[in-house]
């Protein structure tokens, strides 16, 4: 036993229960049980929607009486967990216990599939989706589904011309804060990346791992098709056109289609006449 102590008899009832491993509490939404009704209570709002504590800062609502505890922080600015490894300080308790293993490397979370391990277990969950091919999050305009919502949120800037990261420098604008800061480096002209075999730099390290390629030959993608070899994934996909015999791209002019890009461009000045070399 636990040794636990409690003040009313119908407090130790509940919590034997636990121990019993009985769950005699059944949501009649999805049939999840549990041990005690006020958790069934909690559970059920994930159904209803239901959301009965109200920030009295912001009236922002939450289901648990914990999770507005834990917000309301957000406005005192009190964090009360303290990592004692770094001195950082979190509004959860479980927020530290997430951060402390960073320090002692502890990953619980392990792939069944593959035995790699997570530190979080929403982390294990997306990285099983690579595995189970899972796609929930679909895009409305071009019906493409991903894996992650984020990496829908970033493809659908693609339709929407978005581009939220502005260079402070030159006002250019990104859909993607990754391609600003690679962007920001060429002000500075810092390359920091620089290849080992002829010393040419780059401003990203992609960039040198693809340049590598030339010295080592190293050709990783391989047409299913014809098994022509390819550096790069874009030019596998530019050469599968020929394959598939698609043709997107369309000349204004005359309407006759083309597989690539770059061969209709060329094309077309046979139309204007333009010599720019």
């Amino acid at each position: 036993m636990c040794q636990e102590s409690f003040s009313f008899s119908g407090s130790l009832i509940r919590h034997q229960v636990t121990h019993a491993g009985q769950k005699p509490y059944q949501c009649s939404e999805c049939c999840k049980s549990f041990s005690r009704k006020s958790a069934l209570s909690q559970h059920e709002r994930v159904h209803t929607g239901q959301k009965p504590y109200q920030c009295s800062e912001c009236w922002k609502s939450f289901s648990h009486k914990g999770s507005l505890t834990v917000h309301e922080r957000t406005h005192t600015g009190q964090k009360l967990y303290q990592c004692s490894e770094c001195q950082k300080s979190f509004y959860q308790k479980s927020g530290l216990t997430l951060h402390q293993r960073i320090h002692t490397g502890l990953k619980p979370y392990q792939c069944s599939e593959c035995q790699k391990s997570f530190a979080q277990k929403f982390n294990l969950t997306l990285h099983q989706r690579i595995h189970t091919g899972l796609k929930p999050y679909q895009c409305s305009e071009c019906q493409k589904s991903f894996s992650l919502k984020k990496t829908l949120t970033l493809h659908e800037r693609t339709h929407t011309g978005e581009r939220p990261y502005q260079c402070s420098e030159c006002s250019k604008s990104f859909s993607w804060k990754s391609s600003l800061t690679v962007h920001e480096i060429t002000h500075t002209g810092q390359k920091l990346y620089q290849c080992s075999e002829c010393q040419k730099s780059f401003y990203q390290k992609s960039g040198l791992t693809l340049h590598q390629r030339i010295h080592t030959g190293l050709k990783p993608y391989q047409c299913s098709e014809c098994q022509k070899s390819f550096y790069q994934k874009f030019n596998l996909t530019l050469h599968q056109k020929i394959h598939t015999g698609l043709k997107p791209y369309q000349c204004s002019e005359c309407q006759k289609s083309f597989s690539h890009k770059t061969t209709v461009t060329t094309h077309e000045r046979t139309h204007t006449s333009e010599k720019p070399y």
